[in-house]
């Protein structure tokens, strides 16, 4: 039986989960042309406060070196973790790009 405390790249949802006590924490993201781009980071109150959205970016930050994907965190919450975290992140290729500048970029 996998551990219940793991950190789980649930693939088909597009998701980070972390599952405890019936309570699920997780990290929408979209991964496309080699880009792994991180949407939304939630953790119930009932996990609140144990640095599990940090294990979350953290499990995303391996998967994105495992796989030479560069990240590109959209969500306020993983840009902050990666800003405060560079010794993690400097094992990535980070696209800081705000969500707005990437979209106008794709439209000229």
């Amino acid at each position: 039986m996998a551990d219940a405390t793991a950190v789980i790249d649930d693939a088909e949802r597009c998701r980070f989960r972390y599952v405890e006590d019936g309570h699920e924490a997780q990290l929408d993201y979209r991964a496309e042309d080699g880009r792994l781009v991180l949407t939304h980071t939630e953790v119930p109150d009932a996990l609140g406060g144990r640095g599990i959205a940090g294990r979350l970016v953290a499990a995303a930050v391996a998967r994105a070196a495992a796989r030479g994907e560069t990240l590109a965190p959209w969500c306020p919450y993983t840009r902050s973790w990666l800003e405060r975290h560079p010794d993690e992140a400097a094992t990535v290729d980070i696209d800081w790009r705000e969500p707005e500048d990437e979209e106008e970029e794709v439209s000229r």
